[in-house]
């Protein structure tokens, strides 16, 4: 298991415009090596702030975005188009801006839709799209994501998985149904520890004071069950881009200085 990397900018906004150039890069690399490119997104601040950096750099036009698959890590189970979305929130920070194939974007099933408010059939549902997408030579039934996305929460939760709950156990289905979260909306559907160890880079986003402990536990060797964060990784790379408020308490020889 390669041991993650650490990088580190001075506040969130560089953070964003820098981790928005090098996921530019990378998706134009892996459209250039296998013709398309597939990329799992996150909401909350950081991963809207990366969407919204994005939409602003010049360099977006270097992307076909007609090749490029997208994906989520979790959603907020409520009705199609609502304001707390995930995906309502990913097309208005930078979707609705570039030329998205609407059938290469894979937005998780919404409270409103054909299985209603039964969560873990929505997931069921959507472990199926995924599993679709795969090709033999991917490592899990899920595709081969080249990066996938994910926020860090003061609790060192990831994606919709919480620490000790069920979720964050599961070692076999690739999407499962939350209950009682204990953030609002209590009721989500996520993405499991397999299905994000599947993606061949992980990139983990962090910024302010209230994620410093967080990424101090997850980066210290703690458990995924109890720091869920610690357990994301990916196959080929794992990368951890924080500002340098959420690098307060990680030891200074565990990653170069701060970008200037």
């Amino acid at each position: 298991m390669n041991a993650p990397q650490i990088v580190v900018h001075r506040d969130k906004e560089l953070m964003a415009q820098a981790a928005a150039a090098r996921l530019l890069t990378r998706i134009v690399d892996a459209q250039a090596a296998r013709g398309s490119a597939s990329v799992v997104l996150t909401g909350g601040r950081n991963g809207n702030g990366l969407l919204a950096a994005l939409a602003a750099s010049p360099a977006r036009d270097a992307v076909d975005w007609s090749r490029l698959d997208l994906w989520w890590g979790d959603e907020r189970f409520l009705p199609a188009g609502h304001p707390d979305r995930n995906d309502t929130q990913a097309r208005e920070a930078l979707l609705d801006a570039v030329p998205v194939a609407p059938e290469r974007v894979h937005s998780m099933p919404a409270s409103d839709g054909p299985h209603g408010d039964h969560v873990e059939a929505a997931a069921e549902a959507y472990a199926a799209e995924l599993a679709g997408a795969a090709r033999p030579e991917n490592h899990a039934s899920v595709p081969s994501f080249d990066v996938l996305l994910l926020g860090v929460g003061p609790d060192t939760h990831v994606a919709s998985l919480f620490p000790e709950m069920p979720g964050v156990r599961e070692t076999e289905r690739t999407v499962v149904g939350v209950r009682g979260a204990p953030k609002p909306p209590p009721t989500r559907i996520s993405l499991t520890l397999p299905a994000i160890r599947a993606a061949r880079e992980v990139w983990l986003l962090a910024a302010g004071e209230d994620k410093a402990r967080a990424a101090a536990i997850a980066l210290s060797g703690a458990g995924e069950v109890q720091a869920p964060a610690a357990g994301a990784r990916g196959r080929s790379r794992t990368l951890w881009l924080l500002d340098a408020a959420a690098a307060a308490n990680l030891p200074r020889g565990l990653y170069p200085p701060a970008s200037p």
